[in-house]
């Protein structure tokens, strides 16, 4: 039997079948060194297990509310207000299987057949897949390097017509480490107001900024943006609680509620338990993010230095995420070509940058110690000298 025209149209994750040949040469005895991950190597701290822990000795492992916990709702509406200076109503929030889960619910939500998603490139790999399972269209912006690869007010301008419908903005950016600056999010903001077009606003990894530069939400630009903006965030990155899978997003009231319908009848409501450890950990201080987010820039700091002794390679300073952004356009191969061969001969794990709409890149995540990475560069260092030798 034929598959359905949405599953058979999408592409898998670049990301996920990288990470996953190395996991399974790592299950074979051999020694690879990672730089795919798209996660912290940090475990999720001691009281957030805890939280989980005496959730299931209480009995919390029933049904919730499909949207959420009213308790959780709270702590996410107070966060969203305190750390965020953006003010919702609990019933404009929704916590859901991930903050990926959240962005398919709200894409399938405002995305109808032939509408278009303007989508920054680079992007995140799953964005185009969700607009297109949606049945709507990715209209590309392509950022430039010299900008830090951050969308500009003139190229918006450029795509936006009779079928725009959703903008989506990733702050800080994976793949790129861009952050915007409160300046720049005004200026996009209200191109968006004037032609009527929501926002999604990925903010996953709004604690991971470095630089001591602040992080600003588009919401909180003026108050016809935030009518347009879907605020989305969760506890994957800043908790170290990728597989604890919660999510969640304040929004546009209407929107709001025919995705709690929609959620209803798909998922019904995230895991009871971490509900719970996404209680404690949005209820405790920041110690324990803070502590990661230094390890993070310090890690960073190395690669880059790594980075800037090796001259076929250049890359844009990641200003937040866990991730650098490198150009190998000088060695004259294809992404997905330069991270199989280098997984190959050198059994080191880089994820081809192809996936984010840019074939001139690959991604390395520095979600591993200092000696992992140095390892891991030695390695990529002796290779590229032997690859341009040949050549």
């Amino acid at each position: 039997m034929p598959l359905s025209r949405r599953v058979k149209d999408l592409k898998a994750s670049s990301t996920l079948q990288i990470t996953s040949l190395a996991n399974k040469l790592r299950s074979e005895g051999v020694d690879v060194v990672s730089f795919g991950a798209g996660e912290p190597d940090f475990d999720t701290p001691d009281f957030i297990k805890e939280a989980a822990i005496e959730a299931i000795r209480g009995g919390f492992t029933k049904y919730t509310p499909s949207t959420g916990t009213p308790e959780l709702k709270k702590a996410i509406r107070e966060k969203f207000k305190k750390e965020n200076n953006l003010n919702y109503s609990t019933e404009q929030i929704v916590v859901s299987s991930g903050a990926k889960h959240c962005l398919f619910n709200i894409i399938l939500s405002v995305i109808d057949d032939g509408d278009e998603a303007i989508i920054p490139a680079p992007y995140w790999v799953s964005y185009p897949e969700m607009v297109k399972a949606a049945g709507g269209v990715s209209s590309f912006a392509v950022t430039q390097a010299a900008n830090d690869f951050k969308l500009t007010p003139g190229e918006l301008k450029k795509l936006i017509n009779k079928r725009s419908r959703l903008l989506i903005l990733n702050s800080p950016a994976n793949p790129t480490g861009c952050v915007y600056a409160k300046e720049e999010l005004e200026a996009l903001a209200e191109i968006c107001v004037k032609n009527k077009i929501y926002i999604i606003s990925d903010e996953i990894y709004e604690k991971l900024i470095y630089d001591e530069l602040p992080h600003v939400s588009i919401a909180g630009s003026s108050d016809e943006a935030y009518q347009l903006t879907f605020t989305v965030n969760g506890v994957s990155k800043a908790y170290a609680m990728t597989g604890w899978r919660i999510g969640y997003f304040a929004g546009p009231l209407e929107i709001v509620n025919a995705i709690k319908n929609l959620q209803d009848h798909s998922t019904s409501n995230p895991c009871s338990i971490s509900q719970k450890a996404a209680l404690a950990a949005l209820s405790a201080s920041s110690d324990s993010v803070q502590k990661m987010r230094k390890e993070f820039e310090k890690r960073r700091d190395y690669l880059i230095w790594r980075m800037d002794r090796i001259p076929s390679l250049s890359y844009i300073r990641p200003r937040g995420a866990m991730y650098l952004f490198c150009n190998i356009s000088k060695t004259g191969l294809a992404s997905s070509d330069f991270a199989m061969r280098l997984l190959k001969d050198e059994k080191v794990a880089v994820i081809p940058g192809d996936g984010f709409g840019c074939d001139d890149y690959i991604r390395l995540s520095f979600t591993a110690d200092i000696k992992a990475i140095e390892e891991g560069i030695d390695r990529l260092e002796k290779w590229l000298r032997q690859l341009l030798k040949k050549s």
